[in-house]
């Protein structure tokens, strides 16, 4: 076996990072700490660490490569090993989850961010190693950032000599300088070389309405006609790369397509990194999986679709969702270097120059957009309570971040009043799970293989269409599904019950997984709401769910699991503010109580019911705000009934002033009301509009409800004697002599009169009864005169006039004489002053 010694170094490819070595050593040697800066393709993950290896201060110490996926790790491992002509564990080892291969002699140990963090946790001090090499740092997530932070805490306080270095090809180094240096002074910064063969960029927009997975197929078919050597594809997600796998295979079937991501087994991923076993061109289609710290023997062309798929914490929904977004100029350089890491090579991009310079310049760090529960949980055990005290180049927002400590302690993993971590904290912190997932396993009980099982498949990344989750467990757990993320589960299930101890299965999986998410995930119990809500699709139905957080969550209606009363829900997806249920099972109401006991809570409820427009005031079981059982309050207490009639009123004030019992006479004194305050605004008279009585309405209709919680029960109020209690008892007759109902005409009929806000009131009247009346009526103390609407002896409209007696001077004649033609029969005077009023018919009302 070769060991690494002075001729290490002449060992290594020349490649463009080595020219850093000279000044990374003298940093390392001096301040201990220092940021590295080197564009892709140029080397630094594989011959830089193997060449600090024979550095003085090392000292024989082992060095931690710490890399962001466990592909990039174990082909990380993989080179540098073969650079040494050994084996990998010897000399250079790795760790992954599930994966360990480390021998006594391994010096150099690839590993992935998380499990570093949690060696600090385990041994603050790392006893034996030396260096801390932090690659691909631009990605910045949660891990990476955490075990930064926890190594310069141990630098800062336990082992001064313990040395970090920092290396990424996009990256802002001098933030990273000012995190790392101390006393003011930033670490050093240093620059390797280029990359080492140039990439030609091709910009190719595809036509809009073509679906993603037929525009890459299309473009990769371009880039085998144009280069040589084989193809590496970026896309979204699994189901893109499904999708244009099924599309290459028909277009191209001579040729070998690969898939490259995350759920795939270690054979998988090793059979699509290596060049094929009959020589056939290779096209690579991988997520980000392969975006850095990989060398993919034979790649000299890319095809990037220029997209991403992150997660997203919503803090509303309290569940991350998956957003597919526009990858970062910082990304598709990265992607684009791929292709010159063997020779020149061409990068051709799904999108177009001009969109090129309208992408974000990095990528969000995953701090700002991530559930932060677990990062919570690491720092507390850790001994901090404020992120304020982390080395963190960003810090976490504060509304994630207190949602996630309030989360911590509804679990019982943090001290309320002190923050700190509890026993049952730290017990969350030994299993590789989010903290509700981990909780959920503690507590499983006799159904813990159960548990297990719905633990490792709620971890996959992208679940089935089919919501549910009873069925994809029984399936997986019977050996029928994907093989790669077969394997995945049953290698987390295998983890999980060795931790554990957990007995082999013996409930009905029926009613231990609804128990098992009511322990993980008790706010997304759901309770089937009555009707059918529109969906996305034109003439797609959903049904809706009100879930114990109040929220409501949505199932197509052909979804067997839309049949269901009751849900335990896993998952949804977030969108806008509507939920799609992604994963659930069916759940019993008996389930609910057995589970959620400590939860239920009886409570008196008074609320607005829309739908019957009526206040219900019940005494209601509840778990959150789903209602297992609701009684009719008979005798409410009077806080109670206030309460009632505080709802009452303002779902009046939702269905405005027409839902009040409106009539002929209160419309009528509302019409007086306010034309005397429009003609005496100096008079005090109550403003009566529609708007100012809505606003109104606890002063003068609120003591007119006793008993009243409906609408309906509005009938029964006698809405006018209501409004004239806004009168003192002299407004109220002065209002009767100042506007009167009615007016006595000359044959002695009374006629209503009309009343209209701001105009002067209106009397309709035959023109004959007033024959012998020298000046029309007037009110308001004769202030306003009446409009009169003269009408025929057939109730017809003759003449309109405010001044009856110039309408006997100039107006009388012209009408007589239409009317005489028509009416023959009726007196028609010369002089209509002296002539007696005549009417045949009585006064109508």
């Amino acid at each position: 076996m070769s060991r690494p010694g002075g001729d290490l170094r002449a060992r290594l490819p020349e490649l463009p990072a080595l020219e850093a070595l000279p000044a990374l050593e003298a940093a390392l040697a001096g301040r201990g700490v220092a940021v590295l800066g080197a564009p892709p393709g140029s080397g630094k993950t594989t011959t830089l660490p193997l060449a600090l290896l024979s550095a003085p201060w090392l000292a024989g110490q082992r060095i931690l490569l710490l890399e962001p996926r466990r592909v990039a790790a174990r082909a990380a491992a993989a080179r540098m090993a073969s650079l040494l002509g050994e084996s990998v564990g010897q000399t250079v080892g790795y760790q992954i989850r599930f994966d360990r291969r480390v021998g006594p002699d391994t010096r150099l140990e690839v590993v992935t961010e998380g499990i570093l963090a949690r060696r600090l946790q385990a041994d603050p001090e790392l006893p034996g190693v030396g260096l801390v090499i932090f690659d691909e740092f631009h990605e910045r997530s949660l891990d990476a950032d955490l075990a930064l932070a926890l190594a310069l805490d141990v630098r800062a306080s336990l082992r001064p000599e313990l040395r970090l270095l920092v290396m990424s090809a996009t990256l802002d180094g001098e933030r990273v300088a000012a995190l790392l240096g101390a006393g003011g002074a930033p670490a050093p910064r240093i620059e390797a070389g280029g990359r080492l063969f140039p990439v030609e960029i091709q910009h190719r927009p595809a036509r809009g309405d073509l679906p993603l997975d037929e525009a890459m197929s299309v473009l990769i078919g371009q880039a085998l006609q144009e280069t040589a050597g084989d193809v590496l594809a970026f896309l979204p997600g699994q189901r893109e790369i499904r999708a244009t796998e099924r599309r290459l295979a028909a277009r191209l079937p001579a040729l070998a397509v690969r898939p490259l991501h995350g759920e795939l087994s270690s054979e998988a991923q090793d059979l699509a990194l290596r060049p094929d076993a009959e020589g056939r061109r290779k096209i690579i289609l991988a997520t980000t999986i392969a975006q850095t710290s990989l060398t993919v023997e034979g790649v000299s062309t890319v095809v990037d679709a220029g997209w991403v798929r992150v997660a997203r914490f919503d803090l509303g929904a309290g569940t991350n969702r998956l957003e597919t977004r526009r990858v970062s100029r910082a990304s598709a350089e990265q992607r684009a270097g791929r292709a010159g890491r063997l020779g020149p090579g061409t990068a051709y991009r799904l999108w177009s120059a001009e969109q090129h310079g309208h992408l974000a310049a990095h990528d969000s760090p995953e701090i700002l957009q991530a559930d932060l529960t677990r990062f919570a949980l690491e720092l507390a055990a850790w001994g901090l309570h404020d992120p304020a005290g982390a080395a963190l180049l960003d810090p976490p927002p504060a509304a994630a971040w207190g949602y996630a400590r309030g989360l911590l302690q509804d679990l019982g993993a943090l001290d309320p009043a002190t923050g700190r971590v509890l026993p049952r904290g730290r017990e969350l912190l030994r299993l590789p799970l989010p903290p509700r997932l981990a909780r959920m396993l503690l507590e499983a009980g006799d159904q813990g293989e159960w548990a297990a099982w719905l633990a490792a498949v709620l971890e996959t990344s992208e679940l089935d269409a089919d919501p549910d989750l009873l069925g994809r467990v029984l399936a997986l757990r019977a050996g029928r599904g994907e093989p790669g993320l077969l394997r995945r589960v049953q290698e987390s299930v295998r983890q999980f019950r060795r931790q554990l101890s957990t007995p082999d299965a013996g409930a009905d999986p029926a009613e231990a997984l609804p128990r098992l998410l009511a322990l993980a995930y008790p706010e997304r119990l759901a309770q089937r709401r009555e009707g059918l809500r529109s969906g996305q699709r034109a003439g797609e139905r959903e049904v809706a769910y009100r879930c114990a957080d109040g929220g409501e969550a949505r199932l197509p209606e052909h979804a067997p699991l839309a049949r269901e009363p009751w849900l335990a829900i896993a998952h949804w997806t977030v969108e806008g503010a509507l939920r799609r249920v992604r994963a659930a099972v069916a759940l019993a109401p008996a389930q609910l109580l057995a589970t959620q006991a400590a939860r239920l809570r009886v409570e008196e409820v008074v609320r607005w019911d829309e739908a019957q427009a009526a206040v219900l005031a019940e005494r209601q079981h509840r778990i959150g705000a789903l209602v297992l059982e609701a009684q009719t309050l008979r005798e409410p207490s009077p806080e109670t009934q206030a309460r009632v009639l505080e709802l009452l009123l303002k779902g009046l004030r939702g269905r405005g002033p027409s839902a009040l019992p409106w009539t002929e006479a209160s419309r009528s004194w509302q019409a007086r009301v306010a034309s005397l305050a429009h003609w005496q605004p100096e008079a005090g008279w109550p403003a009566v509009a529609d708007e100012d009585l809505m606003a109104r309405l606890e002063s003068w209709l609120a003591p007119w409800l006793d008993g009243c919680s409906r609408l309906s029960h509005l009938e029964r109020v006698d809405l006018l004697s209501a409004l004239q209690s806004q009168l003192e008892s002299d407004q109220q007759r002065r209002l009767g002599r100042l506007a009167p109902t009615h007016c006595e005409v000359p044959t002695g009929n009374r006629y209503a009169l009309d009343y209209r806000p701001g105009q002067a009131p209106v009397l309709e009247v035959k023109l004959q009864e007033l024959f012998g009346l020298r000046q029309g009526p007037s009110v308001c103390e004769g202030r306003v005169p009446v409009v009169l609407h003269l009408l025929s002896p057939g109730r017809k409209p003759v003449a309109v006039t405010s001044d009856l007696a110039s309408f006997w001077q100039r107006g009388y004649f012209e009408v007589r004489k239409d009317l005489r033609g028509r009416y023959p029969r009726h007196p028609w005077p010369d002089d209509p002053l002296s002539a007696p009023p005549t009417a045949r018919a009585k006064p109508r009302g």
